[in-house]
């Protein structure tokens, strides 16, 4: 970014920033009420940098998404349906053996898996799925079941979260995405989503699943009612959980899609988009990585963020249903040498990793 002169309401923000000092709480609050969006750009790739250099991560990746039936009943979500309710489906073992089999001659990195919470798989139905995608794939890492699944499936089965984490670690899994947080806010789980497991739990989960080892992604749904206060405590809870477990590998802002939804209302700006992926950036500062999901940002948004602390841009993905179903304009999938292009295009080294951030593979933007 161009160097120029600082604004007096984030300067001081700015030097502690580029000591490399932790900010407040009420410090991040400003950050989002800034006007000067450049100024909190500039911090956020201060921390990229510190961090990450000039390199921007991707993967080759597909998702498998076994079911929409769900019991939630999310008001933001437009994925989850209702057994009998026109566009629900739930997948056999056989077919999701069948999309595992179809990935055997490509070269993936991580199949991504989940789903609805569905209202009659039993326990061990969970974890087939894992073991007929192991066993079809079984050098290919497993990103399976958020922390609201995992505690469902427990639930399941009668065990404890501990017990369910270690049976699936046995079938295969490899990881836990970080979906199903949204915001951690008592008001917000109240109004949007009263049925879904409680941010305590949420957080036990994955407190649960790195003592086993076992690393972990986290996500904010922002963009929908929440107050810059309430996306500001979300931060701090995570930063807080990191400083216990150091388990998280990234943190991935999820703009709301509108569409096809209950709550209804409006995308997300690019200027919003920019500025909570930056400010995420400067606030954990304990997280390795933030990623710039281009399913939802947009092709060319995700080349931006790339200035605004995102140093990790998701991957191929290969078929993803959910953002879609709430409206994303964007492409299902998108090829490796596309990804490549859209990092090199906003001036990136291209990095290709495996889930856990080992290099595959380095392309130099000069290359």
């Amino acid at each position: 970014m161009a160097t120029r002169p600082l604004t007096e309401d984030v300067a001081d923000l700015e030097a502690k920033v580029s000591r490399g000092e932790r900010l407040s709480g009420e410090e991040l609050v400003r950050l989002f009420r800034s006007p000067d969006i450049l100024a909190v750009g500039r911090m956020a790739t201060m921390v990229r940098e510190r961090k990450n250099g000039n390199r921007t991560y991707f993967i080759v990746n597909a998702h498998i998404n076994p079911t929409n039936l769900c019991t939630n009943r999310c008001r933001f979500c437009a994925f989850q349906r209702q057994p009998g309710q026109d566009g629900a489906y739930e997948m056999d073992l056989a077919e999701i053996q069948r999309r595992a089999r179809a990935l055997r001659d490509r070269p993936i990195g991580e199949v991504h898996i989940v789903g609805g919470l569905h209202p009659e798989w039993p326990y061990e139905r969970y974890l087939d799925i894992l073991r007929v995608v192991h066993d079809e794939l079984p050098t290919v890492h497993i990103q399976a079941y958020t922390a609201v699944e995992v505690e469902y499936i427990a639930r399941q089965g009668g065990v404890t979260v501990e017990r369910a984490l270690r049976d699936m670690v046995d079938a295969g899994l490899g990881s836990l995405p970080g979906g199903g947080a949204e915001v951690f806010a008592a008001r917000i789980r109240a109004l949007l989503c009263p049925n879904k497991l409680a941010p305590d739990g949420w957080l036990d989960v994955h407190r649960i699943a790195h003592g086993l080892g076992v690393r972990s992604n986290a996500t904010m749904l922002y963009g929908h009612v929440e107050t810059v206060e309430e996306r500001v405590d979300h931060l701090l809870r995570l930063r807080s959980l990191q400083d216990e477990t150091g388990g998280f590998l990234a943190f991935i802002p999820l703009s709301y899609h509108p569409h096809n939804t209950e709550l209804g209302g409006h995308r997300t700006s690019g200027y919003e988009d920019l500025r909570t992926l930056a400010v995420a950036r400067v606030a954990l500062d304990n997280f390795d990585h933030i990623k710039g999901f281009w399913i939802m940002l947009g092709l060319k948004m995700a080349q931006v963020s790339q200035a605004f602390g995102v140093d990790d841009i998701d991957g191929t993905v290969m078929e993803e249903r959910i953002t879609h179903a709430a409206g994303a304009e964007t492409p299902e999938a998108l090829a490796r040498e596309e990804l490549v292009g859209l990092i090199h295009e906003a001036g990136r080294d291209a990095v290709e990793r495996d889930t856990l951030y080992n290099v595959v593979r380095e392309e130099a933007v000069s290359a």
